[in-house]
Parts: structure tokens; C-alpha cells; sequence
């Protein structure tokens, strides 16, 4: 399982960006049996383009092969995109590594 936080920072106790659009990075995390098997950080080029950013980024994620998206808010055109390609969106709060622990037990929100 692959899954995409939204992250204000390159380092996994970064704090977990509030908006996906425009965040700065995506920390893409493969999970396996409820453990970290593999992470990259994804710059997001798409932050500052003038309109249409959340889709962008949207595709960008489905494109990665992502399952799972966890961040703060997702404006209604990306959640669209996403929605159809099923990745299952989670609301989440605090640094990037919380977030992941939280998620292996079960403990954030879905949208």
C-alpha cells in the first residue's frame, strides 16, 4: 500500500501540511503488513502555479500509485480526481511520523 502525506517539511518530523494543493512536499510511504517498507519525499512543483493546482497534484498522486492520502483539507475538484481513482483521503494533524503511526493503528479519520 502506498501512501501520500502532504508535508510542510523534507524531514519525517516535519509537520503535515494543512493544505494539499499548495503544500511544499508529499512524503510517498509503501506500507507492508503494518510496516515502512520504503519513503520518498516529493517536492511538490505544482504549489505555485497560478490555478488548478489541486488537480495537478491530484494527478500527480494517482500517477505515483498512491492508496491512501493523508493531510489536512482537499479542495472539491482534487477530491473529485481523487474519488475516482479511489484513493481513500484522511484527515490528519501533527508531525509527518505521527501521522503514519496513527494510520498503522487505525486511529486517523476518513473523509
Amino acid at each position: 500500500m502506498k501512501i501520500a502525506l502532504s508535508s510542510s517539511g523534507k524531514d519525517i518530523n516535519s509537520n503535515l501540511s494543512e493544505i494539499f494543493g499548495r503544500c511544499p512536499y508529499f512524503f510517498i510511504v509503501e506500507i507492508e503488513n503494518k510496516e515502512i517498507k520504503g519513503m520518498e519525499v516529493v517536492e511538490n512543483i505544482s504549489r505555485n502555479q497560478a490555478s488548478g493546482v489541486g488537480v495537478l497534484v491530484a494527478q500527480m498522486i494517482v500517477e505515483k500509485g498512491v492508496d491512501v492520502l493523508i493531510t489536512g483539507n482537499v479542495g472539491p475538484k482534487a477530491l473529485d480526481v481523487l474519488e475516482q481513482f479511489k484513493v481513500d483521503i484522511f484527515n490528519g494533524s501533527g508531525s509527518i511520523e505521527e501521522n503514519l503511526q496513527k494510520f498503522i493503528e487505525g486511529k486517523l479519520k476518513k473523509l
